[in-house]
């Protein structure tokens, strides 16, 4: 027998036995397992030094944006009221689409993109140390239930509660608008149409939420973005009428907030400009919902539209624009259907 083939035929076989082991070490033990994927993703254009500006804005503000093509007035008024810094971006999906565009308007530092994709990257050390050193905060569109189900009750939300406290503005645009009010749509079962909403104001895809986020201004207001191209007016109406008929808050409390595509509301120390090209719409109910029960037509009558068109602004405590600067018409829903107080009845 030589010997030398003997041992040639044992290596291969000593070879398998030490794979076979290392394989039962790893599955039982996890020794060679991957690095855990972090959760987020995370862009930088401009300087990575954190900025620090020599003091806070002095009042607080929102920027709402009714989604579509954004609106490039209105980034600039946040850079404006921050008085520059870190501008941060936040987004579940998507990449860094915001980065160069509001960079090359000026004004800033840096602009940062954060991508969370998780609740555990929602307390991460490193997303919250950005939150938290952020001048502007931004939250793009996208699907807000992803923003429910992903950073509501963490520690995310608790960072942005505070940058608000320190008057750092913060906007939305679309599904970052929907997430902003005191109340919230939050598609949890994908989005509901006018038409459905009115007929049934608690079919399953009615989902609305309360008290994720809160920005200055818009306590008791539920906001909605795309009203015109998709023809959401009889949904916001609806919306408002569950806020009061689920008992979340009075007649004289609600609130509603439409935006048109390319439109932004620029809220300062609670007074609202429009910027863009369409319109805002401000609802308030007069009386309480006559019907909004499960399987039935809403029933809901008087509530007050304020449409701001012109260069006119809009004082959210007092639910009011000084000038008559809006023009004012009653909505209501009778039977399912939006009947409007303007010539022709146009709702919008």
């Amino acid at each position: 027998m030589d010997t030398g083939d003997c041992a040639n035929k044992s290596f291969p076989r000593l070879f398998a036995h030490l794979a076979l082991a290392s394989a039962v070490v790893f599955m039982t033990f996890g020794v060679l397992a991957e690095p855990k994927p972090k959760g987020y993703e995370y862009y930088l254009t401009g300087n990575a030094v954190d900025a620090v500006l020599p003091q806070r804005p002095p009042s607080p503000s929102t920027l709402l944006m009714g989604g579509g093509p954004d609106v490039d007035a209105a980034f600039k008024w946040m850079i404006q009221k921050a008085g520059g810094g870190d501008f941060v971006v936040i987004r579940v999906r998507g990449a860094d689409g915001y980065n160069q565009y509001v960079y090359d308007m000026g004004g800033i530092d840096s602009i940062e993109t954060l991508v969370i994709k998780t609740r555990e990257a929602a307390s991460d050390p490193f997303v919250l140390d950005r939150i938290k050193k952020a001048e502007i905060l931004f939250i793009a569109g996208g699907d807000q239930s992803d923003y429910i189900n992903l950073w509501k009750g963490t520690a995310l939300e608790t960072a942005i509660n505070e940058l608000m406290g320190r008057n750092a503005p913060i906007g939305g645009t679309s599904a970052g608008l929907a997430v902003l009010g005191q109340f919230d749509f939050v598609a949890l079962n994908g989005t509901v149409y006018s038409d459905d909403a009115l007929a049934d104001p608690y079919n399953r895809r009615m989902t609305l939420d309360r008290e994720f986020l809160t920005a200055p201004g818009l306590n008791g207001v539920i906001a909605d973005a795309h009203l015109d191209t998709r023809d959401r007016m009889g949904r916001l109406l609806t919306f408002l009428a569950r806020t009061i008929q689920d008992q979340w808050v009075s007649v004289e409390s609600a609130r509603g907030i439409g935006l048109d595509v390319e439109t932004a509301l620029a809220i300062d120390n609670g007074i609202a400009i429009r910027l863009g090209v369409g319109s805002a719409y401000f609802l308030r109910p007069t009386i309480a919902p006559t019907v909004c029960q499960s399987g039935q037509p809403l029933a809901f009558r008087n509530v007050m539209v304020d449409r701001l068109s012109g260069s006119g602004s809009f004082h959210l405590g007092q639910w009011t624009s000084p000038g008559n600067g809006t023009t004012r018409y009653d909505l209501s829903a009778e039977t399912g259907v939006l009947v409007s107080s303007q010539l022709g009845g146009g709702i919008y």
